[in-house]
This record gives C-alpha cells, structure tokens and sequence, in this order.
C-alpha cells in the first residue's frame, strides 16, 4: 500500500520542521513515546486501588482496561501485517527523521503506539471519567510524536487513534460483563477483599432533621416527669400552671413574709 500525497506531503513538513528544532526536543520526542506508555501504566494501578472502595461494576472496569489495550492492539497489528505499507523513512525520497528507522517489514499502518495510547486513555475513561482532560491529550501528543520523529505517516497515526478510542472502551465494556461477578465472588474472600477491596463501606442514615441526626417522623422519648398529652386531647390553659413547667415543683404553702 502506498502512503496517500497529501499525507506524504505533511510528513515532509513536519519531519522538517522537527529537524530545526533543538536537541534537547529531539530527545524529548524519541523518549517520550515509551515514557507515555508507562504513565499509563501507572495510571491504570492508581485506577485499580480507586476502585478498590467502589462498587463491582467500577472494579471490573479498572480490571478490564489491560485487556481493552491488548484487544485494540491485537487489531492494529493484524491489519498492519495485511495492509503492508513501507515506513515513510524508507519511502519518502529524501526524508529526514530524528528517531532510527524501523527494520524493513515492520510496517507502518496503522501506527501501534497511537493505538496502545489512544487504547490506554480510552480505557481509563472509561472506567474514570474524571481523567479525560489529562489523559485523551497526552494520548494524541504520543500519536503527533511518531509523525514529529519520522518513522510514521500522519494517517498512520489518525487511523491508529481512531482504532484505540473506539476497540478499547467496546472491549472494556464487554470484558466487565464477566468480571463484575468476578469480582462480587472473590470480594466474599479474604484474599480477594484484600487485592479488589471490600466495596463501598456500609450506608449510613443520613440526618432528615435540620442538624439532628434523627430521620423526621422518629417518635421522641418521653422525659421523666413529664406527664404524656394526648396530641387529640384538649388542654386547658388554666390547669397548666408554673409548678408544671418548673417541672413538678411543690408550690409554696404558708404566708408569705
């Protein structure tokens, strides 16, 4: 398969570009693809101790982000061995590249490591929406780095994204079908409590009341002393008399001086 001209033609600016860049950016980009690749890594531990306190259905997908990865990687790399499209530092005429060219039939469409990372961050979304701002960009900035270095075409790159985002969170949400029970089952163990947590804690009754931590409608207890009145039965406001509200005292008897 040949590379399309307007994908070769931005790979020529871009590579040239790149080459009139400093050096310490060179390295940068060359290192940063792999070193991305284990953030994600981290990321997806960080993810599986958050899920620690959550429920199964959380769980299972912290659980089911690796396979999500191996499964859109397993994608791209069959197509690559099908489609067989040379790497453009072999094929662009006079290309420049910062990184060493891959060894002939390691081809270049799509592109595995925009997969692995468009794959990565997918997963993490999915199981941690909260993580998408940081992770969905530095996804595509580990796709730019392979166009940036010269050993891939940009549409290698997009296609490879494209297959990430969207084999990765389908094969995350199939996965967590069979590990949510899984993981319901060996939570009941000791040593599955221990390496899948115990879940959320126990619910507590919330307070109902304006600051009283008793649930509205709860009968009161009765005050010792205190007659009981009926909520139906009339008072007279005359039968209520100081001694009652000071709480039963004795009135005073005698003359007073």
């Amino acid at each position: 398969m040949g590379a399309p001209d307007f994908s070769a033609d931005l790979y020529r600016e871009i590579t040239e570009f790149a080459q009139g860049t400093p050096s310490w950016v060179h390295e940068a980009a060359d290192v940063g693809t792999d070193a991305g690749l284990l953030l994600f890594a981290v990321l997806f531990v960080v993810g599986w101790w958050r899920a620690r306190g959550l429920d199964a259905r959380a769980m299972g997908l912290a659980l089911a982000a690796p396979f999500a990865v191996v499964s859109a990687y397993l994608v791209s790399e069959v197509s690559k061995s099908f489609i067989q499209e040379e790497r453009p530092c072999r094929a662009v005429a006079g290309a420049v590249h910062i990184a060493a060219c891959p060894a002939p039939g390691d081809w270049s469409f799509p592109s595995n490591h925009a997969t692995i990372a468009a794959a990565s961050a997918a997963a993490i979304v999915v199981a941690w929406r909260a993580m998408a701002p940081l992770v969905l960009p530095l996804a595509a900035l580990m796709a730019f780095s392979r166009v940036f270095v010269g050993v891939h075409y940009p549409h290698d790159v997009a296609a490879g994204f494209l297959v990430g985002v969207v084999v990765a969170p389908a094969a995350a949400l199939v996965v967590v079908l069979a590990a949510r029970p899984l993981v319901e089952a060996l939570r009941g163990w000791p040593v599955g409590a221990v390496l899948l947590g115990a879940g959320p804690s126990a619910g507590r009754s919330a307070p109902e009341g304006p600051g009283l931590g008793v649930p509205l409608g709860t009968p009161r207890p009765a005050v010792a002393g205190a007659p009981m009145v009926s909520a139906s039965a009339p008072v007279d406001d005359a039968s209520v008399t100081m001694p009652d509200v000071m709480g039963g005292v004795p009135p005073r008897r005698g003359p007073l001086r």
